[in-house]
This record gives structure tokens, C-alpha cells and sequence, in this order.
């Protein structure tokens, strides 16, 4: 529990600082080459349906090892795993290094990213439960948040935040990112084979065990890491998780990567911090902009609109993101200072925090997988899922966006509003 007088949002800890520079480095281009993907998709799929869906729908790869997948299921279950590669790395070097190391600074974005997915999971229930054409199946699909679009708003209209709310959005994004993580391992495995699976966990191990004993030449981990993913995609298991577990075994202090890789003294970065230098670029740059082209190829027209429109499970997608969220953020931080009897910081409101809630209602990424695995290619909602995710994350990113704005000037002003305990 916190401590009387202790602050929400407080300063940094070093670790923290350097992750959050790191991040909001690379994930602005990535956001932004994410919002080109789309928009090709958009525009491949509407003005030559045929080509799109026959390029998607190519087959390539050896059926010997089941892996003779479309070039889609190739950009979801392939591609994405060094996106999840990245995410792994991420929460590590947040567990180890930044700032989910203190659990009492850690509490805060994890009861605010859990709140977050369990108020737009609660209003997309409530919408389908009882309502002709629901399906509860896609009852996770709104509970993400897509960093690199978050990052992006904050990098256009939030110059003049304080540093810790900013680390706030992306401690938050990336909790976000593990339980959505837990849940698609758990709720949307259909069956596992026991053999596939053990041999993709005997391989992280190996990994681990390689990682450890200084062996980080890429001609050894490559193959390991691939292996790892191709047993866990037979097991059954979604393949993207084994990206993950591959992230969560480097080093990442200093004095980790030291002992690892034998080295005379402590390096400047961690062996975490070096592979999320090299692999962002190629995550953030081409797998999920690639994911992009072929999860957001919607063909418009009057019918899918309004099928969309009248459609349960979009319209639960669609207030789970743009009011659940928000709301979730919102409640769950509150909940925090009103029973820990914590305060913000100085110079920080509660409109700081809606605006933070309203901007992690951009559920894109990890949104359209879920949405994917729920109801697969071809069912009544999957098109109705993409555009409620794409429309709902279009305006949430408005409204965060002017939220933030507003704070933005307020910060720049210099005007504290001061905070005293919440209750």
C-alpha cells in the first residue's frame, strides 16, 4: 500500500527515463507508417477487391510442417511475433529497469490497464448479451491499446506534458500488451498439442540458457527463435506468444548483460536495450505496417456500413474503445488514490488522466488479431469488427488528441492546478 502523501505520477526513476526516451524515439515513425498501411490496405482493397483478396489468400510454405499458410495468416502469425519480440523486451526491461520495478509505482498503470480492459470488456457484453446477431466471442477486442498510434498523438500535441504522465500512457500500453497477451493464450486456443508445445518451451529454454552463457551471435539465436515459433504455431498455441517469451530472456541491466557476456566492465546498454534498438525498427517498420495492409482491407459500400451500424459487435467494439476505456483508465487510477489515500502529483489533474484514457481507446494492432482469432475470415462480423475498430479508433484519437491539446497548453502555461487527496 502506499504510504499518506505519497504522489501519483511521480518523477522517474533513471531507468524509467531511458525507456521512455527510447520509446517515444521509435514508435512516432512507427505510428506513422502504421496510419500509411491502412491506408493502403483501404485503398488496395477498394479500388482492386479482386487483386487483394487474391494476393491475401496466396498460399506459400511447406505443408510437411504445417506451415503452408496465406500471405495474411504469414503477416498475423509471423510477422507479429517480432512485434511481440519487441513488447517482451519491453516489459522486461519495465520489470527490471523501469518503472514496474517498484511495485508501489508499478501498481498505478497496471490497476489502470486492467481497469482498462475490464470496462470495455463489461460494455461489449452488455451490448451483445441479449441482442439478436450478438456474439460474446469478441468480448476481448476492445480491451487494447495500439502503442505506436498512442505515441504518435502524444508526440503531435503533447510537447509540454510531464515526462511521468507520458511514461504513464506507455507503462500502461504495455501491461496492456501482456494481459492481452494471457488472454489470447488462454480464450482463443481452441486445442494445444501437448508434444509441439513442450518442444517450444524446451527451445526458449535452450535460448535462455545461450542468452546466458554469452552465445548472441545471430547465426545461433535465429534459428532458435524460429524453431520456438514454428513448434509453438503447432502446438497450436498462438505463435506470436513465443515472441514474447523470446524477449523475456535478455538481460536487461547492466551488470546482467556483464556477466552474460563476460565483459571486462558494464556496458553502456543492456543486451535488452541493444536487441530493442535492432528489432523496433524492423517491428514498428515492417511487421506492423505489413499486418496492416492485409488485417484492414475493407471494401466500403452502403451494405457494409450499414450492417456495421446495426451490427452488436461492432457497436460493442466501438463503446467498449471510445467510452470504456477512458472510463476504465479514469475509475481504476481514482480507485487507486481514493484507497491508498495517494495524491497526484503537483501541477497534475484529472483531466491529465482522461485525456491519457481517451488516447488508450486507439485500439488498432493487437485489436484487429484479437478480432481475427475470435471470428476468423469470412464470418458475419469480421469485416463489421475491422471498421468499428478502425472508426473507433479514428475517434478516440481525435478526442484524445484535443484532450491532450488542451493539456498540452495548460502545461505550457506554466498553471498548476494542484491536487489534494481524492474522497
Amino acid at each position: 500500500m502506499r504510504r499518506v502523501g505519497e504522489r501519483l505520477f511521480g518523477a522517474l526513476t533513471p531507468g524509467g527515463e531511458r525507456n521512455l526516451a527510447d520509446t517515444l524515439r521509435e514508435e512516432r515513425a512507427g505510428g506513422v507508417l502504421l496510419l500509411v498501411g491502412t491506408v493502403v490496405a483501404l485503398l488496395w482493397a477498394n479500388v482492386a477487391p479482386a487483386s487483394y483478396e487474391s494476393v491475401s489468400g496466396t498460399v506459400l510454405g511447406p505443408a510437411a510442417l504445417h506451415l503452408d499458410l496465406t500471405v495474411s495468416s504469414w503477416a498475423t502469425d509471423g510477422l507479429l511475433a517480432i512485434f511481440f519480440f519487441v513488447v517482451g523486451l519491453e516489459l522486461k526491461r519495465e520489470i527490471v529497469a523501469g518503472e514496474l520495478r517498484d511495485p508501489r509505482r508499478a501498481v498505478v498503470p497496471i490497476v489502470a490497464a486492467v481497469g482498462g480492459m475490464l470496462v470495455p470488456a463489461a460494455l461489449f457484453v452488455a451490448v451483445n448479451v441479449r441482442a439478436v446477431g450478438g456474439d460474446l466471442a469478441g468480448w476481448a477486442v476492445p480491451t487494447a491499446t495500439d502503442i505506436a498510434f498512442a505515441v504518435s498523438v502524444l508526440a503531435l500535441v503533447g510537447r509540454s506534458l510531464p515526462n511521468s504522465l507520458r511514461a504513464f500512457l506507455l507503462t500502461l500500453a504495455v501491461v496492456d500488451d501482456l494481459l492481452a497477451i494471457v488472454v489470447i493464450g488462454v480464450f482463443y486456443t481452441d486445442h494445444v498439442a501437448l508434444g509441439p508445445l513442450v518442444a517450444s518451451l524446451a527451445t526458449v529454454a535452450v535460448f535462455a540458457l545461450v542468452v546466458r552463457r554469452g552465445w548472441t551471435s545471430g547465426w545461433l539465436l535465429l534459428p532458435l527463435g524460429v524453431l520456438a515459433w514454428a513448434l509453438l504455431h503447432a502446438s497450436g498455441v498462438h505463435a506470436t506468444i513465443a515472441g514474447v517469451l523470446l524477449g523475456l530472456t535478455a538481460p536487461a541491466t547492466a551488470a546482467a548483460t556483464q556477466r552474460a557476456l563476460r565483459l571486462p566492465g558494464p556496458p553502456e546498454y543492456s543486451l535488452a536495450e541493444r536487441w530493442e534498438h535492432r528489432w523496433r525498427p524492423w517491428s514498428a517498420g515492417v511487421a506492423v505496417p505489413v499486418f496492416a495492409v492485409f488485417a484492414a482491407g475493407v471494401t466500403f459500400d452502403q451494405g457494409v456500413l450499414g450492417d456495421t451500424l446495426a451490427d452488436p459487435v461492432a457497436q460493442g467494439v466501438a463503446l467498449g474503445l471510445v467510452v470504456g476505456k477512458p472510463v476504465g483508465i479514469l475509475a481504476a487510477t481514482w480507485l487507486v488514490a481514493r484507497f491508498t489515500r495517494a495524491t497526484l502529483a503537483p501541477g497534475l489533474g484529472w483531466a491529465d488522466v482522461l485525456a491519457v484514457g481517451l488516447v488508450g481507446g486507439i485500439g488498432f494492432t493487437v485489436s484487429l488479431l484479437v478480432g481475427e482469432l475470435a471470428f476468423g475470415e469470412g464470418s458475419a462480423h469480421d469485416e463489421h469488427v475491422v471498421v468499428a475498430v478502425l472508426a473507433a479508433s479514428l475517434v478516440a484519437a481525435l478526442l484524445g488528441g484535443a484532450a491532450l491539446w488542451r493539456r498540452d497548453r495548460h502545461h505550457a502555461r506554466g498553471v498548476g492546478l494542484g491536487a489534494g487527496t481524492v474522497g
